[in-house]
């Protein structure tokens, strides 16, 4: 089975459990950026991120004998949300590791939801390794944020939304943290809509993954706080999704604070649509770019939505 049949098969499994998010024509984004743009509403999912494609997908098709082994993940906060929300559908309760710097109202959300909370290392890579040790020392499934096929198939999902909703198609903009969302829905669309470009957009103060795809290998160079925390942090060594963004991710941009802080207002004033930071670095790429994108027809994926009152009341203060 390749990972564009994957993909077929992700979206029926799933789509029970997720929304089929809108894709919304934005007159204030078109202008500032010069061309027809669309925001795909992933921050209007059930979890406030794409991150319930993936987590519902893997957990959902796990067998009865590894449900009950039980569910390990790590996370910086939505794939963690993700996973706790699937297995609440699975009838299970995972163990999410975080990062000790991890967004409070995503913390809050995880144990809502009914899973188990361990603080792990001060970046999410760290965590991700701590809860990949515990899972082979104790038999229990690691569902990883982005490597696994099962997960990259799950986002993918949006790249067969989008064929269907916008088959003019010429660009997309997607977030980079780990990989398995642009690797997901650059699958689908080189299959679909094989022209359209594909952009991924990193914070410049934590671009691992785009590093990475610099210099063929997994690096970890340094990383700065960001206001796109879901992006932010290291990537495992050896993840299958350095190899789907060498190969079919057509470009990478590197937004300032400044500029994904200026991103998330825009979308605000444009759409009244409340977006986090990994959302706005997106938009930031399409201005940034705008020259280049002039005459197409541009999807951003706005990923997620799960932006602190506090965090948001600190963009709104960089903006006066």
């Amino acid at each position: 089975m390749t990972l564009v049949d994957s993909i077929v098969a992700a979206a029926g499994r799933i789509g029970p459990s997720i929304r089929e998010t809108p894709l919304l024509l934005s007159p204030g984004i078109s202008e500032v950026v010069g061309t027809r743009v669309f925001l795909k509403c992933e921050n209007l999912q059930v979890t406030g991120s794409f991150k319930a494609r993936g987590a519902v997908n893997k957990i959902l098709g796990l067998t009865p004998a590894e449900r009950s082994r039980g569910v390990v993940t790590a996370s910086s906060g939505n794939h963690g949300v993700a996973t706790a929300y699937a297995g609440q559908r699975a009838q299970l309760v995972p163990t999410v590791y975080l990062p000790e710097n991890a967004a409070p109202m995503k913390v809050a959300k995880i144990k809502k939801l009914g899973a188990t909370v361990v603080f792990f290392g001060k970046d999410s890579g760290l965590s991700e390794i701590e809860a990949r040790r515990v899972a082979d020392r104790t038999g229990q499934v690691y569902v990883s944020p982005y490597n696994d096929l099962d997960i990259v198939a799950g986002q993918g999902t949006i790249g067969l939304e989008l064929a269907a909703q916008c088959p003019t198609l010429g660009a997309a903009i997607i977030a980079v943290g780990g990989g398995g969302l642009i690797g997901g829905i650059a699958t689908y669309l080189d299959h679909a809509i094989p022209a359209a470009l594909v952009i991924g957009s990193s914070p410049k103060n934590s671009s691992v993954m785009v590093e990475s795809v610099r210099q063929g290998k997994i690096v970890d160079p340094p990383s700065l706080p960001t206001l796109s925390d879901g992006t932010a942090g290291g990537v495992e060594p050896g993840t299958l999704t350095l190899e789907l963004c060498q190969r079919l991710v057509d470009d990478y941009d590197l937004p300032t604070e400044e500029e994904i802080a200026e991103a998330m207002r825009l979308v605000f004033e444009s759409e009244r649509l409340l977006v986090e930071g990994s959302a706005g670095v997106a938009v930031a790429t399409a201005i940034r770019l705008k020259d280049r994108l002039r005459g197409l027809d541009v999807v951003i994926v706005l990923c997620g939505g799960n932006v602190s009152a506090d965090t948001w009341c600190q963009v709104v203060r960089s903006g006066r």
